[in-house]
């Protein structure tokens, strides 16, 4: 492909990605309320004797929607925004590596969608953690755009950690990175690993932590292993 066809499947894949995430935003316009009651399980399995968030500004009622909605319009057009990835990037493999295009889009999804319960579901005792880490003389009411913030970064953090082995597996497979380099500075890789987890999670706390850094490590693992498999197959491929 040249330059020019190169934008132009450029600007094909952006305008399917905004409308897909145009339509996500109207279905959660119409869940909305779903979505709230959702998102406060984990405050009010931690706190269960409150009654719901405060808000003490008239205008964060408004930002709190837009906010949400616009997150639900993300995550529901998650689909289509890895399949348009993979469109893009596609001409540019083998043909018996374009093959691998529902796996990837697939694994990819599973696995956004896996960290982001797997925050969501450590999200009580993390909150649990940081209400008495200040100590008992603070009451734990919390507004609801700083909740919902949390909620929603704490989901993204977890859902883009999980997608860790499929980037690495995609760098093997374009060739920028070789499985036993991996396998070299594994040791590197695992503190590395615990720094970014340390950076992105949001709470800090270290249940979080711990549900994150130890699955991303498993996935190095799996990354390397996968990626000798698959560089095995390209470089028999090479020789025929």
């Amino acid at each position: 492909m040249t330059l020019v066809e190169h934008l132009a499947e450029l600007r094909k894949r952006l305008v399917i990605s905004v409308l897909a995430i145009a339509v996500g935003m109207l279905i959660v316009t119409v869940f909305y309320n779903d979505v709230f009651d959702l998102l406060l399980e984990p405050y009010n399995k931690a706190f269960p004797d409150n009654d719901g968030l405060l808000q003490t500004d008239p205008l964060e009622g408004f930002g709190v929607r837009i906010k949400l909605t616009t997150y639900g319009a993300l995550a529901l057009a998650m689909p289509v925004l890895l399949w348009q990835v993979w469109r893009f990037i596609s001409p540019g493999l083998y043909d018996n590596e374009k093959r691998y295009a529902i796996p990837f889009v697939a694994s990819a999804l599973a696995l956004f969608a896996i960290g982001a319960w797997l925050a969501y579901w450590t999200m009580p005792k993390a909150l649990e953690w940081l209400g008495d880490i200040g100590g008992h003389s603070l009451t734990q009411f919390y507004s609801p755009g700083k909740y919902l913030q949390l909620v929603v970064y704490m989901m993204l953090a977890f859902g883009v950690g999980f997608e860790f082995p499929v980037v690495l597996v995609f760098l093997q497979l374009a060739g920028i990175l070789q499985p036993d380099t991996l396998r070299r500075v594994r040791r590197y890789a695992y503190v590395g690993i615990t720094v970014v987890v340390a950076v992105i999670t949001p709470s800090g706390d270290p249940f979080s932590m711990l549900a994150l850094s130890v699955p991303m490590i498993v996935f190095y693992e799996i990354a390397i292993l996968i990626g000798r498999w698959m560089t095995r197959g390209r470089a028999l491929q090479d020789s025929s």
